[in-house]
């Protein structure tokens, strides 16, 4: 086992040598500094150290500064403080800057065994309960995964898996996180099987049993939750998977109260054009193209795909309410109009149904295989979900909605589809018609690898519009995504690991759909 690691900071180490050798001979590494500078620099020179003892009074920087710059790099990182001064503000200070604990000058050997212990040790206590859990509960969700699940039954399970990745993301256990990788792989792999064995049949209505999909979003999840008397802010965060909504959930739930977490699945293929446009018309793709040709634009053609979600919602309003509906539909995209949703945000409250489309995760993933920074800071699904709630937390979104806490307000908190890391690539070739999406692909004359792909050959039969007499539809399966063979190699190592949509997985097509109301 390795040697726990620690880092003291004190401008008269020297007198503390005592307590630093009992250490030493109790099997602790220790070292130390003299001021808060050197400290800051040895823990940003990634020595991984698992706590920092802090003097209170330094000169130069003093210990609460340098507690405030550490904490801004390494939040997880227990610090103890320690002082001459109980003086209760600097102790609430310091309590405040998330310390540990704190001890009182001189300090007593069996003093810092005792905080050491109760950091460290409860610590490890929780990383192995977690993963003895998690091993415990391995062999269930496997049995589960091969035993025939109904849609709501694999929405269970990838909430199972969530609640575990999340877990174990608490306790930093790689071990087992690569198992649960390994083990969610193999739900997907079952999940695909599942959906092309049942989806032709879901979006035809040719069985009783059918999930809520995006084109039954709206009339089944939202209008019947609608009330007179109080407002509805519909947030529609597009992109949003279940285990980023669990991410920013704590945030949120600060200040609104949960009624109802349910999930809907996304159509296919999974991506914005055809899921949202599909969630506010309350159509399929095929009877939207029909009843407003002038509204739907196919992949190939020019312009945006999105442009006409407020005359299809207020359609939709139309038909399913017979009053009058006070509502009003406005779409984030950037910073600027963020700015203005958060000064005009209580005006919103004037409305029965409010939808707000919020694009900007959308534009992050999109971002992740464009933007070198974005790839450093994305690489995983941990690094994704801490990106994602970083930004929530300081996003005029976030700012917005404060501003509605404590009033009586209804919030839905929803998305279109998900996204997936994808991992291995598969060959297709197509004309140069072909759409370029990673994930999902449309044209004529495709070649492609049939054990890879769900392929629609009619697309009238997944109620999708053929641009082309003989248009092919084919979807990706679990992380899969499409390459060209022209310059294989290039685009393989630039995509790979890069988030995408558009394909089957429990990621992209298991989408949340959350009611609150405000505390």
């Amino acid at each position: 086992m390795e040697r726990i690691k620690i880092l003291w900071a004190d401008d008269e180490i020297d007198l503390l040598k005592p307590q630093q050798i009992f250490l030493e001979q109790k099997g602790y590494e220790v070292i130390t500094v003299t001021n808060g500078y050197d400290a800051i620099e040895e823990c940003s020179d990634q020595k991984n150290f698992d706590v920092v003892f802090l003097d209170e009074s330094m000169p130069g920087l003093s210990g609460l500064e340098t507690l405030s710059k550490i904490k801004e790099q390494f939040p997880q990182l227990p610090v103890v403080m320690i002082t001459k001064n109980e003086a209760e503000t600097i102790m609430d200070e310091a309590i405040g800057s998330q310390i540990s604990d704190y001890l009182i000058k001189p300090v007593n050997p069996n003093q810092i065994l005792l905080t050491l212990k109760k950091i460290i040790d409860n610590k490890r206590l929780v990383h192995t309960k977690t993963s003895s859990d998690y091993q415990q509960e391995f062999r269930q969700i496997f049995m589960d995964i091969n035993s025939g699940l109904n849609f709501k039954e694999w929405s269970e399970i990838y909430k199972k898996i969530i609640g575990w990745e999340l877990k174990l993301d608490a306790v930093n256990s790689t071990d087992m996180a690569e198992i649960l990788s390994t083990q969610k792989a193999e739900a997907n792999t079952e999940f695909s099987k599942y959906i092309i064995d049942h989806y032709e049949d879901w979006v035809n209505d040719k069985v009783s049993d059918i999930p809520v999909m995006s084109n039954t979003l709206m009339r089944k999840k939202v209008f019947p939750n609608l009330k007179d008397d109080v407002p509805t802010i519909v947030l529609l965060l597009d992109n949003l998977r279940f285990d980023q909504w669990k991410t920013i959930q704590p945030i949120i739930t600060e200040l609104f109260r949960i009624e109802e977490e349910d999930t809907f699945f996304s159509i296919l293929p999974t991506s914005t054009q055809y899921s949202r446009n599909a969630i506010f018309a309350g159509m399929m793709p095929l009877e939207i193209e029909k009843r407003h040709p002038q509204w739907w634009k196919n992949d190939v053609d020019e312009g945006g795909k999105n442009l006409h979600e407020s005359e299809l919602l207020d359609e939709l309003i139309k038909k399913s309410f017979r009053k009058d509906i006070k509502s009003e539909y406005i779409k984030v995209t950037n910073v600027a109009v963020g700015k203005t949703l958060q000064d005009n945000m209580l005006n919103y409250l004037n409305n029965n149904l409010t939808v707000i489309v919020y694009n900007f995760i959308d534009m992050l993933s999109h971002a992740r295989t464009e933007m070198e920074v974005l790839k450093e800071l994305a690489g995983d699904e941990t690094a994704y979900r801490s990106l994602t709630k970083s930004w929530f937390i300081h996003s005029p979104l976030w700012a917005a909605l404060q501003k509605i806490a404590g009033k009586d307000v209804q919030l839905i908190v929803t998305t279109d589809h998900g996204t997936i890391r994808v991992k291995n690539p598969t060959k297709v070739v197509g004309d140069k018609e072909t759409t370029t999406n990673l994930r999902y692909k449309v044209g004529r004359n495709l070649q492609y690898e049939k054990r890879d792909v769900f392929e629609l050959k009619d697309p009238k039969k997944g109620l999708l519009p053929t641009p082309n007499i003989s248009s092919t539809f084919i979807f990706a399966k679990n992380d899969l995504f499409f390459l060209y063979p022209n310059n294989y190699n290039h685009y393989h190592n630039y995509y790979k690991n890069t988030f995408q949509h558009g394909g089957i997985s429990l990621e992209e097509v298991i989408c949340p759909i959350v009611r609150l109301s405000g505390k």
